[in-house]
């Protein structure tokens, strides 16, 4: 502000009111302040200016599993476009399911002076976050619960999404149904496996360990799992994939592959409905699922006081054909 003022012939008082769009200054001086700061490139540290003030620094923190994911994408940019509208920036990060990336990322966001913070948890212990909580940072949870702290969530129907993709299938005469899910440790893919379990009973068709592999997966773990299901002495004749990142390494599995099992994959992800077949799913809006999070943040930050909420969003199954081949 020193250069500025030196090189506008003003005080710095008054480039203060310029930057500030206080009133009491002549517009050509105005004009000459805002000429210098163009020359300059100078640029207001909005964050020091808003905590001098005692107000925010317009800044919230977003933790995700993977921003290189389509559904978390999705989410990223609905969490975006709310904080735009609020006068708020999103400053983001990956956890890679690393809890101790997921409390690094946090906490460099809360030593940032963010406003709030929406995370997708990579583990079970949040304790870490009470002392930023008590302070007065609203933490929303989405897509997965906390583990040892009460605090707004926002999920989806996991349980009741396997349960219809099953049911599904089974309505078109399957009778053994495989599922190939995420690490069991993960809430989502443990949950899904609870659905897959319940709507094979739901089905009368009873739940086989053998008809399980639960992940972390890669391509070429998946592709040993299919081939192990295949060469058995009663083959799954479907499956049901637990993400859209598995359902992805079965359709390069069985890229060839003339006679495919049924598929029903939980994600949709883009592209499904134009393969061959079509991919069937049991979608759920990863727009709703940010957008729900984001206004129970804001919610908090408007003086909500409220004890904190679960919330638990719909899926629906949006069948193409891949799901509909009968046994």
């Amino acid at each position: 502000m020193n250069d500025v003022a030196r090189l506008a012939g003003v005080s710095i008082k008054t480039v203060s009111r310029v930057v500030n769009d206080e009133p009491g200054v002549h517009p050509s001086t105005a004009e000459r302040v805002l000429a210098a700061i163009d020359q300059l490139g100078f640029r207001r540290n909005l964050s020091a200016r808003n905590l001098r003030r005692g107000s925010s620094t317009g800044t919230i923190g977003l933790v995700l599993e993977d921003v290189g994911n389509p559904f978390y994408s999705g989410v990223t940019r609905a969490v975006e476009e709310i904080a735009r509208l609020r006068g708020r920036q999103v400053i983001s990060g990956s956890s890679d399911e690393d809890p101790g990336r997921e409390r690094e990322l946090a906490l460099e966001f809360c030593s940032r002076r963010v406003d709030g913070l929406l995370i997708v948890p990579a583990g079970l212990q949040h304790s870490y976050l009470v002392p930023e909580m008590r302070a007065g940072t609203p933490v929303v949870f989405l897509d997965r619960p906390a583990g040892d702290v009460v605090a707004d969530t926002v999920l989806v129907d996991n349980i009741g999404g396997t349960v219809e993709a099953v049911t599904h299938l089974a309505s078109h005469g399957h009778r053994r149904i495989a599922f190939l899910g995420d690490a069991p440790d993960i809430f989502t893919a443990n949950e899904r496996l609870r659905g897959y379990r319940e709507g094979c009973v739901r089905a009368g068709i009873g739940y086989h360990e053998e008809l399980v592999a639960m992940g972390p997966h890669d391509e070429s773990s998946v592709r040993t799992t299919l081939q192990r299901l295949h060469s058995m002495r009663e083959p799954a004749t479907a499956i049901v994939a637990g993400n859209n990142r598995i359902t992805v390494y079965i359709l390069r599995s069985l890229a060839g592959v003339a006679e495919r099992p049924a598929l029903v994959g939980f994600d949709d992800f883009e592209l499904a409905d134009l393969l061959s077949p079509p991919v069937t799913v049991i979608a759920h809006d990863a727009s709703a699922l940010g957008k729900a999070a984001t206004d129970l943040l804001f919610a908090r930050l408007d003086g909500d006081n409220s004890p904190p909420r679960r919330v638990v969003l719909p899926v629906r199954l949006v069948p193409r054909g891949s799901g509909e081949v009968h046994a």
